[in-house]
């Protein structure tokens, strides 16, 4: 069985994380949404973020999605797992995703580094850019599965 980790803060999940574990479910048996607890601040509590890519991904049977604080390599261990998949938007991601696969890669020699590029229509979408124009109340809906834009427009709302 070829299970591979995506990891990341999905702060919130995007329509770019979304597309990505979509096409890595068709590529593996079995894929791991990993959510990161961060030490950067997050606007979503580790609980709301596995919370919400569970609700959002029920529909992938494949797909499994777990909270973390440990570091990746454990999880990669912990879970069996064959590769990691991380995305890459722009030439500007790589060098700093091309720098923690070898990192990883120093850690644990069997960790594998996939990495996956966006829909065209995705590759400019991150979390940050979506919270700063949510924040500002701008309409994040075409960037976000419905259940994330509605969250993150509560929040805005409440705050």
């Amino acid at each position: 069985m070829k299970k591979v980790v995506y990891p990341g803060t999905f702060d919130p999940i995007t329509n770019g994380h979304l597309d990505l574990v979509e096409r890595a479910s068709k590529l593996f048996d079995q894929v791991i949404v990993a959510v990161a607890s961060s030490r950067k601040s997050t606007l979503f509590s580790l609980t709301e973020r596995v919370d919400l890519c569970q609700r959002i991904l029920t529909n992938l049977p494949n797909v499994e999605v777990c909270g973390f604080s440990c570091l990746l390599v454990d999880l990669f261990k912990q879970h069996e797992a064959s590769a990691v998949i991380r995305g890459l938007r722009a030439v500007s991601d790589f060098e700093y995703e091309f720098q923690l696969a070898n990192m990883n890669r120093a850690l644990i020699p069997e960790m594998e580094t996939i990495f996956l590029t966006p829909a065209e229509h995705n590759s400019y979408i991150s979390s940050s850019l979506v919270r700063e124009i949510a924040s500002l109340g701008g309409n994040v809906a075409k960037f976000l599965p419905p259940e994330a834009e509605q969250l993150i427009t509560a929040k805005f709302k409440h705050s």
